[in-house]
């Protein structure tokens, strides 16, 4: 008997990798990671994995090799283009690394934050916060967005000016092979001029050349003082103008610089009219 299209060996020896709790096999279980964030897209899959080590995440990538199965590595599913999903497969799996969540290392003196993949955004921003540091990558999906899909998608948020994309604030990356072998970039260096930089192939490219299990991170000295300045401007050339003029007086200090149009201010005006 098969279970929505699974050949029950084939079912048996997804549930001998991740255990029983770590498959959605059937509809309900697997309806919240086929869905894009947006509504607007529905995937299909045969399963959904999730691993909770990384030795898991080894296990589900030679097993899925042998089996024939393509993988869709699936991180908070926040995103807004359909990336995560596969509209039409019934012949892959997700892998959410939903259960690889943990912070594994803070090192304040070093400025540095190690984590597993699966761990939520907001909680390494906090997780630096305790020890009086920051980590500025900031998105509106902080809270539920992953770090290793902030990695594989090189996020951007709010900060870039300042601090730069994702891909300028990894240090070192570790990522599951397409031969389940474990490749880790960890070093702790931010000097290293040691031949190929690989980290870098990986970030960006969607879990297309490996699944990211863990990110070493740039932390920051915590600010001592912010300051936000909200003006009116007469047109978009004049705030052009005013963001070259403050980059200069500010010696290019700048965390963050945004332009609201008026049309953007009319539809916030529909939800609060004050």
């Amino acid at each position: 008997m098969t279970v929505h299209g699974i050949p029950p060996e084939i079912l048996n020896a997804l549930e001998g990798t991740v255990g029983k709790s770590g498959v959605a096999a059937d509809a309900a279980g697997m309806a919240k990671y086929l869905l894009d964030w947006s509504g607007d897209h529905r995937g299909g899959a045969l399963a959904v994995l999730k691993p909770a080590s990384v030795s898991e995440v080894q296990a589900v990538v030679r097993l899925c090799g042998t089996l024939g199965l393509g993988i869709i590595p699936l991180g908070g599913n926040t995103g807004l283009v359909a990336g995560a999903i596969d509209i039409d497969s019934r012949s892959a799996v997700v892998v959410s690394l939903e259960r690889l969540n943990g912070i594994r290392l803070v090192d304040a003196d070093n400025f540095i934050l190690q984590a597993d993949a699966g761990c939520i955004l907001q909680h390494i921003k906090d997780a630096a916060e305790a020890q009086d540091c920051l980590f500025p990558l900031a998105l509106g999906a902080q809270g539920s967005c992953q770090i290793g899909g902030n990695a594989a998608s090189n996020a951007g948020g709010t900060n870039v000016l300042r601090y730069g994309m994702a891909r300028d604030l990894i240090l070192g990356l570790e990522v599951v092979l397409p031969d389940g072998e474990l490749w880790s970039g960890f070093s702790g260096l931010r000097k290293d001029n040691r031949g190929y930089d690989l980290k870098q192939l990986f970030i960006g490219s969607e879990g297309t050349l490996g699944i990211i299990t863990g990110v070493e991170l740039k932390l920051f000295p915590k600010p001592t003082r912010v300051e936000t300045a909200y003006l009116g401007l007469a047109s978009f050339e004049a705030a052009i103008t005013l963001f070259r003029q403050a980059r200069r007086a500010s010696s290019d200090l700048i965390s963050a610089f945004e332009i609201i149009g008026s049309e953007c201010i009319d539809l916030a005006r529909l939800i609060d009219a004050d």
